[in-house]
């Protein structure tokens, strides 16, 4: 192996990591170190490499957990590819289902138009804002097509030539494993094009593309989750320039990842709300109405019966967080909790006194515990 560094390191995840969260961030760091982006930079195409590495053996489950269990040790003579010598163009072939269907290379097997790489960025919205939706203000770069050269990375006036090393054909022979079998791979010189660059263009220094700052509004549906996407069609970027040159292939798009904040008073599990409510002893011994607030600032009224034990829970239909789809809302989870007073006042304390003269507690063992009463409640 010709890493040394953790995988879960290279990737930026926890070794709890779910598949998917291994899959987002490769994502991510795969389009941060792409060659595309760092032409010339050795150390950005080394990461670029080093990331492939840590997702192959990630994603795969037998892999995963043979790295878990004995670390590079156990990799050691197990089938995989030699990442170091191979072209990105490769290295993306075999991850076509990281980026929507199309890594974006240039492919004999590409059936219609070019499509260029998604992006990913995040927001942030609160937990009263899942209720109705919301929309946010976006800000984020892409790369686009260069207006001066059009696509081409030539100076205008200029054209690019054959390239020399594949005579214009983007793709060459390498000798494969102890020269035992040949492999076409793209052209490490124009990079699968078939042409190269001699007068670059100013704006894009050759490579057809530029940077530029985006901005677009995104609508937040109601009932949302903490952790989930939302798409946007084309706003991604266009293909690579050997890919379609004048960028009038398919975009990529746009991945908004949506983080709730944490609420103070209220906790979401899947549709429902769960608060709690304090009662004081009065109140839970003789039974009252209790006035419960609202994530949205209203209030409604709950009845509890004499003698309610600390912990119950009562449940209020149509008062949690609405369904993603349907827009039906969920329930609002109350958990009773019984206050005791820290200080009396002397009348309070001879009250209580006298009532604890003829006071008598029973025990039920059947009764359940506080904590069986919570976990059964969302069973």
């Amino acid at each position: 192996m010709s890493i040394t560094r953790c995988y879960y390191e290279v990737l930026s995840v926890e070794r709890t990591a779910s598949g998917d969260e291994i899959k987002r961030s490769y994502r991510r760091l795969a389009m941060k170190y792409h060659p595309d982006r760092n032409p010339g930079d050795d150390e950005a195409e080394k990461s670029f490499k080093e990331c492939a590495e840590a997702y192959e053996v990630l994603s795969d489950s037998d892999r995963r957990s043979q790295y878990d269990q004995f670390g590079h040790e156990g990799l050691r003579g197990t089938p995989g590819h030699d990442f170091n010598r191979m072209n990105p163009d490769d290295i993306f072939s075999m991850f076509n289902d990281i980026f929507g269907g199309s890594s974006g290379r240039s492919s004999s097997r590409r059936r219609g138009p070019a499509r260029g790489f998604d992006l990913e960025t995040q927001i942030e919205i609160t937990l009263e804002e899942v209720l109705d939706g919301t929309s946010r203000d976006v800000d984020f770069r892409r790369l686009d097509v260069c207006v001066k050269c059009e696509g081409n990375g030539a100076k205008p006036g200029t054209r690019p030539v054959k390239c020399p090393t594949c005579e214009g054909a983007g793709k060459v022979e390498q000798a494969g494993l102890g020269g035992m079998f040949r492999m076409v791979v793209a052209c490490p010189n124009c990079r699968g094009r078939g042409d190269v660059v001699t007068e670059h263009c100013s704006d894009c220094r050759g490579a057809g593309r530029v940077s530029v700052k985006r901005n677009l509004e995104v609508k937040v549906p109601a009932g949302i989750r903490h952790g989930q996407v939302i798409r946007v069609q084309g706003e991604g970027e266009p293909p690579r320039p050997e890919d379609q040159p004048d960028g009038s292939g398919v975009r990529g798009d746009l991945h908004v990842v949506v983080a709730v904040e944490e609420h103070e008073h209220f906790q979401r599990d899947e549709n429902d709300l769960v608060t709690i409510a304090p009662v004081a002893f009065a109140q839970a011994a003789l039974g009252a109405t209790l006035d419960i607030s609202l994530l949205d600032g209203e209030s409604v009224n709950l009845e509890i019966p004499p003698g309610t034990q600390h912990g119950e829970i009562h449940r209020i239909p149509g008062h949690g967080c609405p369904r993603l789809r349907g827009g039906e809302r969920g329930e609002l989870v109350v958990v009773l909790q019984l206050v005791v007073p820290r200080r009396l006042n002397e009348t309070q304390r001879d009250l209580l006194s006298k009532y604890a003269e003829t006071e008598d507690l029973e025990f039920n063992d059947a009764e359940p515990t506080l904590w069986n009463k919570i976990k059964g409640s969302f069973s």
